[in-house]
């Protein structure tokens, strides 16, 4: 029998994370990560295998590498069972592992409906962050020339846009009126879609899919509507759950919605069992109602959480909920999102104040690289604390975004941010006196000092 200070099962971000900074915090401790594949694939890059990168073995984490130079000791293999109470762990290859305390961080698996007709069709295929499937998927995908992706969130715009890249027909479908509908106000969404659709994928909204047809292979896919799209592939992206079979099943307690429950320092109701990551309980940031976000960002910071306190309780180390703070880039277009959209805002009964602005993000703007940039802030009216932003822009969009992402965290207010300084340079930032994540900051001033909308 193996015996470690500390297991870590799943080696994807938040496993990898919580290891590192759990052995950063507690260096005399022994720390052991098991991993089911060799080969860990950054989630986030996974579409671009498709287009921009070409193969997955460029997309490969470097977690081997990482846990060799911080003294972890890595295993690739399968936990099948954990006795919570012997705190033993027993792992597919036969051996069994003794641990004092436990992480886990077994990710999520994509959905793949029960009540979709032909899901089961050869070249329907999901998104899962596991290199074998995705290297097969490439090879069958080579032979395809018109693809339907059914699901326009983050993943879904990815996949498509790599694909079109890579010289595929494709059809993005979506149900719900427009893309990224949970991700952006309508405003800036719709200006994505024209973006997706100028660089040739063909989108429906509004319309969902009711079945997948042909014989053994798809042929197509049939929309509510009653429209069938001939395709010879299609893509689920509709989204991800909690893989939670193996805490469920050892007695670690699971939420009504399969997400292992945890508390802000990431601990279970088990003693000395932490969970990160896609499969740990979420709750928003803002609303502090429970979410699906499962995002790396949030894992990883839950992961630093869980690594600083397995030992020792630090009580201003917790966390406070997921600010859902995304970022990608169409072309040299990138765009973002933090916390919550002026949408969501109204759902929740939370009477907000916005302000958009939008500028270039270089001065002067005749820089050869200059892009338009442009700032949504959503700002609580009665406390002036900034809840949500949204970024459109070039590359840069996606540190803005984290900007803003900062602010939400700090609970930041209009005027707190009009007062902060701000670096900027010709080649870098927009101008400072026209910086427009504080000249939305201003028109929200303004409403709030008038009384308007």
């Amino acid at each position: 029998m193996k015996t470690t200070d500390v297991l870590v099962i799943g080696g994807s971000a938040a496993g990898m994370v919580a290891a590192i900074t759990g052995k950063s915090s507690y260096p005399d401790k022994k720390f052991t990560l098991v991993k089911k594949q060799k080969d860990v694939m950054v989630p986030c890059g996974i579409p671009y295998i498709f287009g921009t990168l070409g193969d997955s073995a460029k997309n490969i984490m470097p977690v081997d590498a990482l846990m060799a130079k911080n003294e972890i000791e890595s295993i690739v293999d399968e936990v099948t069972a954990i006795d919570a109470k012997a705190k033993t762990a027993h792992l597919a290859g036969g051996d069994t592992i003794q641990f004092g305390k436990l992480i886990v961080a077994t990710g999520s698996v994509p959905v793949k409906p029960k009540w979709l007709t032909g899901a089961e069709k050869e070249n329907v295929f999901v998104i899962p962050k596991d290199k074998i499937y995705l290297d097969e998927m490439k090879q069958k995908l080579a032979s395809c020339k018109r693809v339907a992706v059914i699901g326009a969130g983050f993943i879904g715009v990815e996949f498509s846009d790599e694909l079109v890249r890579d010289g595929k027909e494709v059809i993005l479908v979506e149900k719900e009126p427009s893309i990224l509908s949970l991700a952006f106000d309508v405003e800036l969404s719709d200006r994505i879609q024209t973006m997706l659709q100028d660089r040739g994928v063909n989108i429906i909204t509004g319309n969902g899919v009711k079945e997948i047809v042909g014989g053994d292979t798809v042929t197509g896919v049939r929309l509510e509507n009653g429209l069938t799209e001939e395709v010879d592939a299609v893509i689920l992206s509709m989204g991800y759950q909690p893989n939670t079979a193996l805490a469920s099943k050892s007695g670690i307690n699971v939420d009504e919605s399969g997400f292992i429950a945890v508390d802000e320092y990431m601990r279970t109701h088990t003693p000395d069992v932490f969970a990160v990551g896609d499969c740990a309980q979420k709750r928003d940031f803002v609303t502090r109602r429970r979410v699906f976000t499962m995002l790396a960002s949030t894992a990883c910071a839950e992961a630093r959480i869980a690594g600083m306190n397995l030992f020792n309780l630090h009580v201003i180390k917790t966390f406070s909920g997921t600010i859902a703070i995304y970022s990608t880039a169409i072309g040299d277009t990138g765009y973002g999102t933090a916390g919550i959209t002026e949408a969501r805002a109204l759902e929740e009964g939370i009477e907000v104040v916005t302000g958009f602005f939008e500028g270039v993000d270089r001065h002067p703007g005749n820089l050869p690289d200059a892009h338009k940039q442009l700032v949504k802030l959503v700002v609580a009216r009665r406390s002036g604390i900034i809840i949500g932003g949204e970024v459109i822009g070039g590359l840069s969009a996606g540190e803005l975004t984290n900007v803003i992402g900062l602010a939400i965290e700090n609970r930041m207010s209009v005027n707190a941010l009009l007062s902060s300084q701000i670096g900027t340079h010709p080649c870098l930032t927009a101008s400072p006196a026209g910086y427009p994540l504080i000249k939305a900051a201003e028109i929200v001033a303004g409403k709030i000092a008038s009384g308007k909308p």
